[in-house]
């Protein structure tokens, strides 16, 4: 009966480890989620923190998400060239350090993928 038992266990250790192989998440995959995620922010914080008086800061401010939309492309660009892979098998660890143009602060991250998700566990202002 034990040995039944550990053969269970073992095929399902097997089963579940092969089923992380299959899911770990690729780089295509990561590049898109970090872009979807700096998307956001850039929309969502960033283009809310604009203040100061001006023409150009009028236009700056009520354009500001249709200039995130147009500079999206160029945005995935840069994760793409800023970012390492580690690949475990299991599950893979994306670091990105992202620098871009002023205003926006510099980031790095720190995201898990595994199972065909994402998890940034870790964000540092730089």
């Amino acid at each position: 009966m034990s040995h039944w038992i550990n053969t269970c266990i073992g095929l399902v250790l097997i089963s579940v480890g092969g089923m992380m192989v299959v899911t770990n998440p690729g780089q295509v995959a990561y590049e898109k989620y970090a872009t979807d995620q700096m998307t956001t922010y850039l929309k969502e914080d960033l283009c809310m923190q604009i203040e100061g008086k001006g023409d150009f800061l009028s236009v700056v401010r009520s354009q500001c998400k249709n200039l995130v939309d147009t500079g999206q492309p160029q945005l995935q660009e840069v994760i793409t060239q800023t970012t390492k892979r580690q690949n475990f098998l299991l599950f893979s660890i994306y670091q990105t350090e992202l620098s871009l143009p002023s205003p926006v602060p510099s980031y790095q991250f720190e995201t898990i993928g595994v199972l065909q998700n994402f998890y940034t566990y870790q964000v540092l202002e730089m």
